[in-house]
C-alpha cells in the first residue's frame, strides 16, 4: 500500500516536471523579407513577414527545442532539401521569392504536438492551414509568399483549419478544358 502511494506521488511529480519542461521549450521563427532583411523573431501563431506591403518573403528560420525540419519552395529552384531547426530555408541576397513551405516536427516531438502553418500569398491573402509536412503556399504560379503563421498545438487538440486550401500548384503543361 505504501509502495503504491509513493509510486503514485513519484509518477505525478514526473508528469508535472515533463509538462513544465515541454511548456518551457523555445519555439520561434524569423523571416527574411525583401527590402527589410531579417525581422525580429516571433512566437507561436504570430505573423512573420509583412502583409499589404508587396514584399516577398525570401527566407525563414524556425527554432524549436523539441526538433523541427522544414523545406522551402523557391523561385527558379523549386523544393529545397529539408533543413533542421535554426538553419535557413529559402535564400538570402539572391532576390528570389519563397513560394511555399513544408514544416514537420522531428526528434520525438511529433508524438506530443502537431505543427500548423499558413501562408499569406501575393494577390490571394491568407490561405488555409497546412499540418505536419503538408505544403502551404503555391508552386508554378509565380506568386510570392509575403508572410507566414506557425502554431504548435498539443496532439489531438481541436484546430479549425478553415475552408480554404493551404496549397495551389499550377502544372505548366496541363491541358486546358
Amino acid at each position: 500500500m505504501v509502495r503504491k502511494f509513493f509510486s503514485a506521488i513519484l509518477l505525478t511529480a514526473i508528469i508535472i516536471f515533463a509538462q513544465n519542461v515541454s511548456a518551457q521549450a523555445h519555439f520561434g521563427y524569423q523571416a527574411h523579407v525583401e527590402g527589410i532583411g531579417w525581422m525580429q523573431e516571433v512566437a507561436n501563431g504570430e505573423v512573420a513577414g509583412t502583409t499589404m506591403q508587396a514584399r516577398r518573403l525570401e527566407a525563414l528560420i524556425i527554432n524549436f527545442d523539441g526538433g523541427i525540419k522544414y523545406s522551402a519552395h523557391v523561385e527558379n529552384i523549386g523544393w529545397q532539401n529539408w533543413t533542421a531547426g535554426g538553419n535557413v530555408a529559402g535564400t538570402v541576397g539572391q532576390g528570389l521569392r519563397m513560394e511555399a513551405i513544408k514544416i514537420q516536427l522531428a526528434g520525438g516531438s511529433e508524438r506530443y504536438y502537431d505543427v500548423y502553418y499558413r501562408a499569406h500569398v501575393q494577390n490571394v491573402g491568407w490561405l488555409g492551414w497546412a499540418k505536419n509536412g503538408e505544403p502551404a503556399g503555391t508552386a508554378g504560379a509565380s506568386l510570392r509568399m509575403e508572410a507566414i503563421q506557425i502554431k504548435l498545438v498539443n496532439k489531438g487538440s481541436n484546430f479549425n483549419l478553415g475552408d480554404k486550401p493551404s496549397f495551389y500548384q499550377k502544372f505548366p503543361n496541363a491541358p486546358t478544358v
